[in-house]
């Protein structure tokens, strides 16, 4: 450590004094190249978000065009269009907790469907079919389209991140999360969920379960099936409207 002078001398700064501001001016300097690289990287996300967005709905957009013009043509030879088996299911959990078996207990936490008017996505296949029967009498679901699954990620999606129920008010958090599989903004989690793509699982387990509010309008009758006039169960197309009613 340095001393003062005789009077009126030089004041020797300490070292340690220059230690620290060497060491600000490093730190300073490396925040600003920082900021500067996720500017930058910023920028160019925006350019990439804003193409697959566009080739997302050009893709929708074509998708529906060609149902329309299949339909035209079944109905011009006297026929019908049948569509092809959906490959994605949203389930509501529409039955609390009285009198349930441990079995459909346990099926209903596989499913993630731990509170009422609990809602998730699901990949159609034979294990999740079976599972569905068993637990039919407490759930609906059915096949959603689109706007239902856009509508419920934009407005109630939130994911997970630390193991933490996170608000998906930023790419950022998306990309976070599933960047390492080319999912880098809310439009790429809407379609891969709605196509079902290769990351999918990823996809669906980054998603909390959505918690939906009751329905506008009340439930008919939750203890009978839908065919029967009642609430649960399969109403395949259906679903889209009750999800208006509960988003």
């Amino acid at each position: 450590m340095a001393e003062e002078q005789v009077k009126g001398g030089p004041v020797v700064i300490p070292e340690s004094v220059l230690k620290k501001q060497k060491r600000n001016e490093e730190w300073a300097l490396a925040k600003k190249q920082e900021l500067m690289s996720l500017k930058k990287k910023n920028a160019e996300n925006r350019k990439l978000i804003f193409c697959r967005a566009k080739n997302y709905a050009k893709e929708y957009e074509e998708q529906q065009r060609e149902l329309i013009q299949l339909k035209r043509e079944a109905r011009l030879k006297g026929g019908f269009y049948v569509s092809p088996e959906a490959k994605l299911l949203f389930i509501i959990r529409i039955r609390g907790i009285n009198a349930i078996d441990p079995k459909t207990k346990k099926i209903l936490q596989l499913l993630r469907l731990r509170q009422i008017f609990n809602g998730v996505f699901l990949k159609v296949n034979k294990a999740t079919i079976n599972m569905l029967h068993r637990v039919e009498p407490y759930v609906t679901f059915g096949y959603p389209n689109l706007k239902s699954v856009k509508e419920l990620i934009y407005k109630r999606g939130y994911g997970k991140l630390n193991h933490q129920r996170t608000a998906l008010t930023d790419n950022s958090v998306i990309e976070q999360a599933l960047g390492k599989h080319g999912i880098i903004c809310i439009e790429d989690l809407i379609h891969e969920i709605l196509t079902v793509g290769p990351h999918f699982k990823e996809a669906n387990n980054f998603l909390w379960p959505f918690k939906l509010k009751a329905p506008l309008g009340g439930l008919k009758k939750k203890r009978n099936h839908y065919v029967e006039g009642g609430d649960a169960g399969n109403r395949e197309d259906f679903i889209n409207e009750l999800i208006r009613r509960m988003n």
